[in-house]
């Protein structure tokens, strides 16, 4: 099938290079002129493992294309996916579809007969039927159909999510439109089962923001369950590890540590609860999620300070990982970023090294030195802080760490390090919820 895809961020990128490797004809559209540039090049404007060499290999076999021209872009697609951003409103928090209704606008403009327009983008509930309005408006003979099809994508594993998916939900009003769907999608079936749920529109818009904000819930809940167990002296990581087993509940997403972040769960909790208001039903979970979580990054920056001793002024502060989680350099409403402001506030020297994300992070922090590896960051340090769980940290030289710090101390805020090992070294060691056994 010919397919557009409308955005080259994170999704619109992800899903159109995955698509073309399933053998559809993609076209990727983008009014970023730069962007497109650096694409016809095979430079990815996002860090993401793989995504350079298959858009690469599908670029080569003819299957992937990129331009700034959508009335090109669209012409003969069967399908058009929307992939714009949809980032938190100013003053409100509800999700800004300002991009979603002018690309439905130009597409239903654009294209030259029955289309199905797909939401790719994450949308709040409704947000199908006023781009039908949209088309209505513009183009009501063309025989356009709206589709929602949210994605699920994890950032640093976007491609084995998009290829191998615990399930696929296509949200449609019209059989013809969910037919172009399951062609679209046919190819899963070819190597798996995945699922593939067809459901009403607006029950899909609603399980995403849904899904979102329990895996939201369920990272808050083992985070506060940490701190409980600080207070009376048990071991969060057991904790997790006994109520995982249960199958009803499940090991995902049940690791301590200094708070949600990225491109998702902050502004798709917000528009949720937004939403909720908006129709008197207020979710009262999810309100006291996203306040627990905002204030545990600040309260991160605080449990360093106290390892240090209380009073870090004129001292230096090794940050090792900024971006909100390993395998991507998405720094949007990383823990690190609350971390490092507090350590400032409180009068800190700050060091500070990421694997890919110094570039994005050196736009959001100021007076940081980025450190070109993590010894570099160490040396004359006072403390050594681990924020993000990047693979290159789990097995540090812990003996010439402890050489390059001025006070052998680790803070490990998501609980790479079993304590025997960095005591054995010599440090002395600050977890999550470890209660007396961390110290």
């Amino acid at each position: 099938m010919r397919i557009a895809m409308i955005g080259t961020g994170y999704v619109g990128l992800v899903s159109g290079a995955c698509f073309s490797d399933f053998g559809h004809d993609v076209v990727c559209v983008d009014k970023d002129a730069r962007k497109i540039e650096l694409l016809h090049q095979n430079v990815m404007p996002i860090y993401e493992p793989g995504l350079a060499e298959l858009v690469s290999s599908n670029v080569k076999a003819g299957r992937l294309s990129f331009t700034t021209d959508l009335v090109e872009g669209v012409k003969g697609a069967d399908a058009v996916f929307i992939a714009v951003g949809t980032p938190s409103r100013r003053g409100d928090g509800h999700a800004d579809l300002s991009y979603v209704f002018a690309a439905a606008e130009e597409i239903a403009g654009a294209v030259e007969g029955p289309t199905v327009i797909v939401t790719k983008s994450t949308v709040p509930v409704g947000t199908g039927d006023e781009v039908e309005r949209i088309i209505a408006r513009v183009a009501p003979d063309k025989g356009i159909k709206v589709v929602s099809n949210p994605e699920f994508l994890r950032e640093g594993a976007a491609i084995e999510d998009f290829k191998r998916p615990d399930r696929v939900v296509v949200g449609s009003e019209d059989e013809a439109a969910s037919d172009v769907l399951r062609g679209i999608y046919r190819p899963l079936s070819l190597n798996q089962s995945a699922p593939v749920m067809f459901t009403g529109r607006r029950t899909a818009e609603l399980i995403k923001y849904a899904a979102n904000a329990f895996l939201a819930v369920k990272i808050t809940f083992i985070n506060e369950i940490a701190d409980l167990c600080e207070a009376v002296g048990a071991d969060v990581q057991e904790v997790s590890r006994g109520i995982g087993m249960d199958n009803r509940i499940g090991r995902k997403f049940l690791n301590a540590g200094p708070g949600y972040g990225g491109s998702c769960f902050p502004k798709d909790t917000l528009a949720l609860m937004k939403t909720a208001d908006d129709h008197e039903s207020p979710l009262r979970i999810v309100e006291a999620t996203v306040q627990v979580n905002d204030s545990r990054k600040r309260a991160m920056g605080r449990k360093v300070i106290k390892a240090m001793g209380g009073d870090v002024r004129g001292k230096t502060v090794a940050i090792l990982g900024l971006t909100f989680k390993p395998n991507t350099d998405d720094m949007r409403d990383a823990p690190s970023i609350a971390v490092i402001q507090t350590l400032q506030d409180a009068g800190a020297v700050v060091k500070a090294y990421d694997p890919e994300g110094v570039e994005q992070a050196s736009k959001m922090l100021s007076d940081v030195e980025f450190s070109k590896n993590p010894y570099a960051a160490a040396e004359g340090a006072d403390a050594l802080v681990i924020v993000t769980e990047w693979d290159e940290f789990r097995a540090l030289d812990l003996g010439r760490m402890k050489g390059l710090l001025n006070r052998p101390l680790l803070v490990d805020l998501r609980n790479i390090y079993p304590s025997d090992e960095v005591r054995s070294a010599g440090f002395e060691l600050v977890g999550i919820g470890k209660g007396r056994t961390g110290l």
